[in-house]
């Protein structure tokens, strides 16, 4: 997996989770899907992102950089 693939799986698996505890739980978990739409929009306009510092800290390797 890279690190590409790594942020798309992480903020689509934080939006149904935040989701799901909203229905669940409490409609306050929204603000959490609020947060990941916010960080996407962040990172699209500085080109730098949480995830990815700490995905590549994980091992990950940029698209680039993979084998295939």
């Amino acid at each position: 997996m890279t690190v590409e693939r790594g942020v798309r799986l992480m903020a689509g698996v934080m939006v149904l989770l935040s989701l799901a505890l909203a229905y669940f739980l409490s409609l306050y978990w929204l603000w959490l899907t609020v947060f990941v739409g916010l960080n996407l929009l962040q990172s699209a306009v500085t080109n730098w992102c949480p995830a990815i510092s700490m995905l590549r800290a994980m091992g990950l390797k940029d698209a680039s950089c993979a084998v295939r």
